[in-house]
């Protein structure tokens, strides 16, 4: 299912080594909202880490087969409403939606940006129902 961004003409394919922080992040949800597995895991440095309320992925491996095979619900769309690009990092606030536009939850995530090679390298993800 194309991200809200994709259906509105907006999606763009980012080199991580080339990306800044907050294209970086908008990539990561347009590659997670396609189902864009491969692209997902280009975005990710190898020991990328997701810490979030119920659960910590360790390695890009385990997260990107956790998104791709064990998540609940993947047919969903991260409305992203807010990205505050600066520092190292970004942090962006958002809504996780379902496939009728429901919101499931708002969230905060806060990414870790890899400076030698442009990769997202953490991501810890506050999250409230």
């Amino acid at each position: 299912m194309p991200s809200r961004r994709e259906a509105d003409g907006e999606r763009g394919e980012v080199a991580p080594a080339d990306a800044d922080p907050a294209s970086l992040a908008r990539a990561y949800y347009d590659a997670l909202d396609a189902g864009e597995y491969d692209r997902l895991a280009s975005l990710l440095d190898p020991d990328f880490v997701q810490r979030r309320p119920d659960r910590t992925f360790e390695g890009r491996d385990r997260f990107v087969a956790f998104m791709r095979d064990e998540r609940p619900n993947t047919d969903t769309t991260h409305a992203v409403e807010r990205v505050y690009p600066a520092g190292p990092g970004v942090a962006v606030r958002g809504r996780l939606l379902d496939a009728d536009g429901e919101e499931l939850f708002a969230f905060v995530d806060v990414f870790d940006v890899d400076a030698d090679d442009g990769t997202l390298a953490a991501l810890e993800t506050y999250a409230a129902e």
